[in-house]
């Protein structure tokens, strides 16, 4: 019923198929299907069965499974070869990432100078802390810091009642022991008189000599005792040891003073003139200086002034930690214009041959050994070696031992860098910026 409605209704017919006829016969439709038969056994007799292909042979199928694996060994081969080539050259590239590369320069080498300049610590000639030699109260003092002493001058009073008392005590136990002596005088004597007579016995008259001579030896101890308390007396006033100037002053009126060098001292007094100057020469330079040589010294607050000196007297001894040869050089200083603990330079004429050379202040490595410079060998090897510094250029250190100009000497070393560690070199061009920037370093500090 549906059917014949699509058919009488040709807008209702679904797209992409094709138009029905608006009425087929039952007649028409067995003409169609029997062409269509028709057609299909036509087909089915143009398709051919394709031939039979007859089973390859044993052998050629073997050879073919032989091929094919000989061609899997050979591109495992390859593969594994491949990387063991890769493994290779990775190691080889991390080894050589491994070896350190560093810069290198030549010491630079200085013409040698007539003038050795060192650095130098004045002191006083003389300097000495006062105490008292007494226990009392500051009554007084006379004298300030900075103020010129001559030797015996005044510098304070100290009132002592404890000790006024016990020279007071002294004298009248000296008077007790005085009256004693003379009343055992005149009975040693009465008694040598009586035993001419035979009146007494002789032990009788020895036992009063010796009382006599008791008495004496009683009287010899109380005037050491009153001399010994008078002499207390006398350090109530406090006198300059030596002339020159008072630097320090530790006490005040009514403050307690006790003797001897328990407590403060009460002034500092020093002798300014002349002045002592110690520097520590290196031990490369410690030939040139001798005893009576000439010096001069130069300080920084008076530019293009130099106080002359000579030289007083060595240690005649290197000191193992420093290498250096402790000198003194003695400045007469009558104007006193140099202060004690300043710090100047001090010149001597040497005149010595000494080589100098200089690198760096990047160039050092500071291990507990002391002061190291790395230099490479021929063979690229590094050897720590121990220097000795000189004076110091600010950019630049002079070096009195361990270097050669015709060394190799790493700038920047690292840390872990260790003797006889393989090294690489880096460029020359590398290394020539170090060596172009050191001029201009030292010209500015100069």
């Amino acid at each position: 019923m549906s059917a014949d409605n699509d058919a009488r209704n040709p807008e209702k017919q679904k797209p992409g198929q094709p138009e029905a006829p608006a009425h087929h016969t039952q007649a028409e439709i067995d003409d169609e299907i029997a062409a269509i038969q028709q057609k299909s056994r036509h087909q089915q007799a143009t398709v051919q069965r394709p031939p039979d292909v007859p089973p390859a042979p044993p052998s050629k199928a073997l050879l073919l499974v032989g091929i094919l694996l000989l061609i899997l060994l050979l591109a495992g081969g390859l593969t594994l070869w491949d990387h063991v080539v890769h493994d290779r050259a990775l190691a080889k590239e991390t080894e050589r990432d491994l070896v350190p590369t560093v810069a290198v320069i030549h010491p630079a080498q200085e013409k040698s100078d007539e003038d050795l300049v060192l650095p130098g610590s004045l002191q006083a000639y003389e300097e000495s802390p006062i105490f008292a030699r007494t226990n009392g109260y500051l009554v007084r003092w006379y004298k300030d810091i900075g103020s010129r002493i001559t030797k015996g001058e005044l510098l304070a009073n100290i009132d002592t009642p404890e000790v006024d008392q016990e020279l007071n005590q002294a004298r009248a136990a000296r008077q007790q022991i005085l009256a004693q002596m003379d009343l055992a005088k005149i009975s040693a004597q009465r008694w040598e008189n009586l035993l001419k007579s035979d009146s007494v016995s002789a032990q009788e008259a020895d036992q009063q000599t010796s009382g006599y001579k008791q008495a004496q030896a009683n009287l010899a101890a109380a005037d050491a005792n009153v001399r010994r308390l008078e002499e207390l007396e006398g350090f109530k006033n406090v006198y300059a040891p030596f002339t020159g100037i008072l630097t320090r002053r530790n006490v005040d009126p009514g403050a307690l003073i006790n003797a001897g060098s328990v407590g403060k001292e009460m002034f500092d007094v020093a002798r300014v003139d002349p002045l002592r100057v110690y520097t520590s020469v290196p031990q490369a330079y410690s030939p040139s200086i001798k005893s009576g040589g000439v010096a001069y010294v130069t300080l920084q607050e008076f530019p293009g002034k130099k106080f002359a000196g000579k030289i007083a007297r060595t240690a005649e001894s290197i000191d193992p930690a420093t290498r250096t040869l402790l000198t003194e050089v003695d400045v007469p200083n009558k104007d006193e214009q140099l202060l004690p603990g300043s710090f100047g330079e001090v010149h001597f004429a040497v005149g010595t041959g000494v080589r100098r050379v200089t690198i760096p202040v990047n160039a050092m490595l500071f291990r507990s050994q002391g002061p190291q410079a790395a230099i490479i060998g021929s063979d690229n090897h590094v050897h720590l070696t121990p220097i000795v510094i000189g004076r110091d250029y600010g950019a630049t250190i002079e070096i009195l031992g361990g270097v050669n100009p015709d060394d190799q000497v790493v700038i920047n070393p690292p840390d872990s860098l260790e003797d006889g560690e393989l090294v690489h070199l880096a460029p020359q061009q590398q290394q020539s910026q170090p060596q172009q920037q050191q001029p201009q370093q030292k010209g500015g500090q100069s």
